[in-house]
């Protein structure tokens, strides 16, 4: 069978995805908590017969890993989702009204109304009010540090990356979601984009860039690998 780059597969019950990745030094599995599916890399097509072989070995494995990936939360009346990193409860108004956030004597809560996917959508939408505040505002901080020009910024929902930035048309583009994380974490991804209108690529001297807007930004970069899967299934 000829297998290419980006195909997807079943595998013994599960879903293997075919990378190639030239500087691979060998073949690899990466099990993708976000996707629900592994990926198997190899460093050209024609080695990836050789991964799919190995990933067969591997089925057991790639399923336990798979298991024990985030289940999502729903976004529904009695849930907890992190907002700023504090547990934040949802609690429904009934009637029509849009989602917002407030306190009582338990803590932060979002009201809202609606039913079932209206809920959702509700409280959603109000998560990406509060980023695209949120963001602006470190964004614009960050650009000024740099004596760097505004930039055009847009909030969505990837699968996986947690912004971008295209410095040939000074476009920032972030997940909506970081905004469940703590605020130093939200202010590390809004420092990541902004450095990339510097230095495009994550060489030493991009990397300097950053230490220069927020310090050490390794504990930041710990938190998102550690927790961004959660934070991706989030209402998924």
């Amino acid at each position: 069978m000829q297998y290419r780059n980006g195909q997807r597969l079943p595998l013994e019950g599960l879903t293997a995805r075919l990378s190639v990745n030239p500087r691979a030094r060998r073949l690899s599995i990466r099990i993708d908590a976000r996707a629900g599916e592994a990926v198997l890399i190899a460093p050209s097509e024609r080695k990836l017969a050789e991964v799919v072989a190995f990933a067969r070995t591997k089925t057991g494995w790639m399923r336990e890993r798979l298991a024990d990936r985030p289940q999502g939360t729903p976004i529904e009346p009695g849930a907890l989702i992190d907002l700023f990193g504090q547990p934040t409860r949802l609690t429904a108004t009934g009637g029509a009204g849009a989602a917002r956030l407030t306190e009582d004597a338990d803590g932060p809560l979002i009201a809202s109304g609606g039913e079932g996917e209206a809920y959702a959508r509700r409280v959603e939408n109000l998560f990406k009010r509060v980023a695209r505040e949120t963001l602006q505002t470190r964004t614009d901080f960050h650009l000024r540090t740099l004596g760097q020009r505004p930039v055009k910024m847009s909030i969505a929902d990837p699968k996986s990356r947690w912004g971008s930035c295209s410095p040939h048309n000074r476009s920032i583009r972030y997940s909506w979601r970081v905004v469940m994380a703590p605020p130093t974490v939200i202010d590390y991804l809004a420092a990541h984009e902004v450095a990339h209108l510097v230095h495009a690529d994550h060489s030493p001297a991009y990397w300097a860039v950053v230490q220069r807007l927020i310090g050490d930004h390794r504990p930041h970069r710990k938190w998102l690998r550690d927790n961004g899967p959660a934070l991706h299934a989030v209402g998924r």
